[in-house]
């Protein structure tokens, strides 16, 4: 009898083991599959539109108490109403629900955006610029995972909030001030499109500072195809121009591959644009953990600066890092991480170079207000 109860015992825990381990290695797919919508777009119920005039439909506004006015130890931030240049912040995927578009009304929602992007993303930029960064009805995640005509749908109807905010902010203010375009993730395919309609080839392109696209895979070929007045920085003080990583470490797993959402007819094939902020600079350089000046994680208690956690060199299309010590990830954050993939840092592409974007910022911004171009730049929105 004894015997037995231990072959069930030992039966039943090698049974819970396996279906861990099976539940580890799926659990991207695990994770898509419990948020993938069950209805068509185009039966879908969308939710409340966002009105810009209001400041519950910003994550940051310079005038509020918000979290992009967050500072690391040792690194102060301007006072953001004397600031002279701004910038237009779109957040990445925060939604983890089961519609084709997230509301903006979502208190619990909302806490998380400005918790796990405009904390720990936006606010590198608090020491040179002021901060907007509009709330929008972003597309679920499956949208960027697959092709289909309803998340290519539920990406064009999240821009449609974003372009909005835009043109909004344009006009109530910015009132033709340089500014600096950032984003991330499901952000930067908001800002490249952004880029490409209401930026290039206009007079609003001899304000932009430079564009900090962070995140996606973007074709070096079809971003000159589409954007062919901003080029790829290739140094830290160059102004008007596109930066773009995607971090990885050797040896990676892609167990959630986010794809670009294109909305345009220029091929999306090629290199894909690197940009490394050690260097900065388009090349395959290889920089040393020693030009990192810190890996900053606001979101961990306490907040943590780790200087020199990884070098950089562009690869094929990626930016290889090697971490030389455990990131501060809480347990939902480490199961983020299980189901991107091991080694695939997408989740802390700002983080890992934290300091180093608040200084290049800071140096962009001098180097465009030094030349004299935001003088020559002032028009009417």
């Amino acid at each position: 009898m004894r015997n037995k109860l231990r072959r069930v015992l030992v039966a039943t825990l090698s049974a819970c083991i396996l279906l861990g381990v099976l539940l580890v290695m799926n659990l991207g797919s695990i994770y898509l599959w419990s948020v993938t919508p069950r209805t068509p777009f185009s039966e879908a119920r969308p939710p409340t539109p966002p009105d810009y005039t209001q400041p519950s439909a910003w994550s940051a506004l310079p005038e509020l108490k918000d979290l992009a006015d967050t500072v690391p130890p040792s690194s102060p931030g301007v006072d953001q109403s004397q600031a002279p240049v701004d910038v237009f912040y779109i957040h990445p995927t925060t939604y983890i629900g089961g519609e084709w578009n997230g509301p903006i009304d979502d208190a619990a929602l909302n806490t998380a955006t400005d918790r796990v992007a405009t904390l720990i993303q936006a606010s590198a930029f608090n020491a040179c610029c002021a901060i907007y960064a509009p709330r929008y009805r972003q597309a679920n995640m499956t949208a960027f995972t697959s092709q289909g005509k309803d998340g290519l749908a539920a990406v064009d109807f999240a821009y449609q909030d974003v372009a909005a905010a835009f043109r909004y902010w344009r006009e109530k203010y910015n009132h033709g001030r340089p500014f600096i375009l950032a984003a991330h993730s499901q952000g930067t395919v908001m800002a490249r499109r952004l880029l490409r309609e209401a930026v290039s080839g206009t007079p609003v392109r001899n304000q932009l500072v430079a564009a900090y696209l962070i995140g996606m895979p973007m074709s070096e070929g079809n971003l000159r195809q589409t954007l062919p007045d901003i080029p790829f920085c290739d140094s830290p003080e160059q102004t008007g121009c596109l930066i773009s990583w995607n971090a990885r470490s050797p040896g990676y797993t892609e167990r959630i591959q986010v794809r670009n959402v294109v909305a345009d007819t220029a091929s999306e094939v090629g290199p894909t644009l690197c940009v490394n902020p050690l260097t900065w600079r388009h090349d395959t350089e290889a920089a040393p953990r020693e030009r990192n000046e810190g890996a900053v994680f606001l979101e961990a208690t306490p907040p943590q600066v780790m200087p020199g956690l990884t070098g950089a060199q562009c690869k094929e299309g990626k930016l290889e890092v090697v971490l030389g010590g455990e990131l501060p990830r809480d347990f939902m954050s480490r199961l983020l991480d299980r189901a991107m993939g091991e080694g695939n840092h997408h989740p802390v592409e700002y983080q890992l170079f934290y300091m180093n974007i608040r200084r290049n910022a800071s140096e962009r911004v001098a180097a465009f207000l030094r030349t004299g171009a935001a003088a020559n730049t002032r028009s009417d929105p």
